[in-house]
């Protein structure tokens, strides 16, 4: 069984929750204190071994491109002026055994759509799928957790938490039957189900890996509304013929699709971070003082 060392990045999303920061800047790129999303995704991916970063992009969407090419003009001037720590930040943002590949979704249809996209990269290969919106945090990169099930289960792979039942229809919903410690056998998935109709409270989030034989699922997925091809149906068709696990991961999720959630991110990233953080956790221990 191959190695997993192929990630598919859809970031084709208008990012409309975001408006107007998103009308010329991709979502994306919105930083959690002085890093864009992207970046985190694709560190998390690296972490895990992956070498070859697919971006499956849209209009608007040229700042991501730009962000992991090499700046000559910036680092000259970075060079020049003596910036050595930020220089070597900007330099070294990727290792040098890493490989950008850029697809253009031309038209939206949903993220199976995307994800299908990159059919003719990844080949038939298993590959990692990261949605950026979702900023995972834990201790080890929770990519690197699933690859390390997947090499012993040999199985796609779905990251799951528990959510509100209030909550079920912003998620695809798994009905699971638990195998292991953190791991449950998918027997059904359910797109944004009526709390009242879900399975279960197990969600779906931001990251999965996959093995090929999704795509052709995909390509023979029927469009919902909007002309949509949902990953969600494509996985739930993959099911006739292959076994699909549900990973409960370990990590905190941080939902930056959303102005809480983003908020969030950036008050916990902001603690620790190694320049400011020190200075941000007095700032906040003031504010606490200064409301006694």
């Amino acid at each position: 069984m191959q190695k997993v060392r192929k990630a598919v990045f859809p970031v084709a999303g208008l990012g409309t929750r975001f408006l107007p920061a998103t009308k010329a800047s991709p979502k994306e790129m919105l930083p959690v204190v002085d890093k864009p999303l992207i970046q985190y995704a694709v560190e998390e991916a690296v972490a895990a071994g992956i070498t070859e970063m697919i971006f499956v992009t849209g209009r608007n969407k040229r700042a991501i491109e730009d962000h992991f090419d090499i700046a000559y003009e910036l680092e000259n001037e970075l060079e020049q002026n003596g910036k050595h720590v930020i220089l070597s930040s900007v330099r070294n943002m990727l290792p040098s055994n890493i490989n950008c590949i850029y697809i253009r979704q031309s038209v939206s249809m949903g993220l199976g759509h995307a994800v299908l996209c990159a059919k003719p990269v990844v080949g038939e290969e298993p590959f990692a799928v990261l949605l950026a919106d979702d900023l995972l945090d834990g201790e080890i990169p929770v990519i690197q957790q699933m690859t390390e099930v997947y090499a012993y289960h040999k199985n796609s792979l779905l990251a799951v938490q528990d959510v509100p039942r209030d909550n079920t229809g912003s998620y695809g919903i798994v009905d699971g039957q638990k195998l292991a410690d953190c791991l449950e056998r998918v027997q059904a998935i359910v797109e944004k189900p009526k709390p009242e109709d879900a399975p279960s409270t197990l969600a779906v989030v931001g990251r999965y890996i996959l093995t090929p034989r999704v795509f052709y699922h995909l390509e023979n997925t029927t469009s919902g509304s909007g002309g949509e091809i949902q990953l969600t149906d494509g996985i739930a068709s993959l099911l006739a013929e292959e076994q699909v696990l549900a990973y409960r991961y370990s990590g905190t999720r941080y939902d930056c699709g959303s102005k809480l959630g983003y908020l969030q991110a950036t008050h916990v990233f902001g603690q620790r971070h190694p320049e400011i953080g020190e200075d941000y956790r007095n700032y906040l221990a003031e504010q606490d003082q200064g409301k006694q």
